[in-house]
């Protein structure tokens, strides 16, 4: 049973008979059915239909136009799919084709104690609900039109040689795919999604079993800062990689991403997602040999 309020039932009755006043020959199948107002077997309320003699078929015929009622007085009507359905070329196919998921539907409706009952054949798709299209997975492919790949790693530099004891800086430069910020739109079944995503930390693991977690991308170093630590991303190592494979350290950097999404057009749904993104190289560590 379909529950409706006061002002929706006017509003369904208005689309009912609108839809009403158009041949089924046009092929627009039945608005209880094609809306989702109504179940195959149903109960319709909101609208009071003048009471017309009525055989079973009326031919495509509309009724006349039917006038807003209170709710709980209008006509009771009852949709049910044909069963068995009439045989290919019967007058109830209203010279449409049958098959191809296309029905016919028989629809009565009770008009009151001043009117029998309205009956009608139309026809119509099988009624199937809307598809509800989950916005989190349209993010999803507004997050994928980005291609987001791993930090573009600046320092430490793949043919640099560094030494043991002396503060690294580490950083990496910024783009839309390999920072951020990076923006994409996309739409499926109607709905339309804007997704941002930026970099909120990378964690380095320096390939000597140190791990350090940077929360930015990181401070270029330059040459007047001398043997200062980085102020916001660095790492010491504390012996040389001669007995590393190929003499060099394996260093990752792995990038977390943040995306926050919302709804465009309407709806206010939001919400967020992760992705994670990987980068490698390689680090020759060595140490200063003094001669005395």
């Amino acid at each position: 049973m379909l529950s409706l309020s006061r002002s929706a039932s006017v509003t369904v009755a208005a689309a009912l008979l609108a839809a009403w006043g158009t041949s089924a020959r046009a092929g627009e199948g039945d608005p209880d059915i094609s809306k989702g107002n109504c179940d195959l077997k149903s109960f319709c309320v909101g609208v009071t239909v003048p009471g017309r003699p009525g055989g079973s078929h009326d031919g495509g015929k509309a009724p006349g136009r039917a006038k807003s009622g209170k709710a709980g007085t209008g006509p009771k009507c009852t949709v049910e799919k044909m069963d068995p359905q009439p045989p290919p070329g019967s007058m109830y196919w209203e010279d449409q084709k049958s098959g191809k998921g296309r029905a016919v539907y028989s629809r009565t409706c009770n008009t009151g104690p001043d009117g029998g009952p309205v009956n009608e054949t139309f026809v119509g798709g099988p009624g199937q609900p809307a598809v509800t299209v989950d916005p989190a997975v349209v993010a999803q492919q507004a997050v994928d039109k980005m291609k987001l790949s791993g930090p573009d790693i600046a320092s430490p530099r793949a043919d640099g040689t560094y030494v043991v004891g002396v503060p690294m800086w580490l950083w990496v430069r910024q783009s839309p795919t390999t920072f951020g910020p990076n923006t994409a739109t996309a739409t499926a079944g109607g709905v339309t999604v804007t997704a941002t995503a930026k970099v909120k930390k990378v964690v380095w693991r320096m390939g000597d079993g140190g791990t350090q977690t940077c929360a930015g991308p990181g401070t270029p170093y330059k040459e007047s800062y001398g043997m200062k630590e980085s102020p916001t991303c660095g790492h010491r190592y504390t012996k040389t990689s001669a007995k590393a494979a190929g003499r060099k350290f394996a260093l990752t950097a792995t990038s977390t991403w943040s995306i926050d999404w919302q709804v465009t057009g309407g709806g206010g749904e939001a919400g967020e997602l992760t992705e994670v993104r990987q980068s490698q190289a390689q680090v020759a560590v060595g140490e200063v040999q003094v001669v005395g």
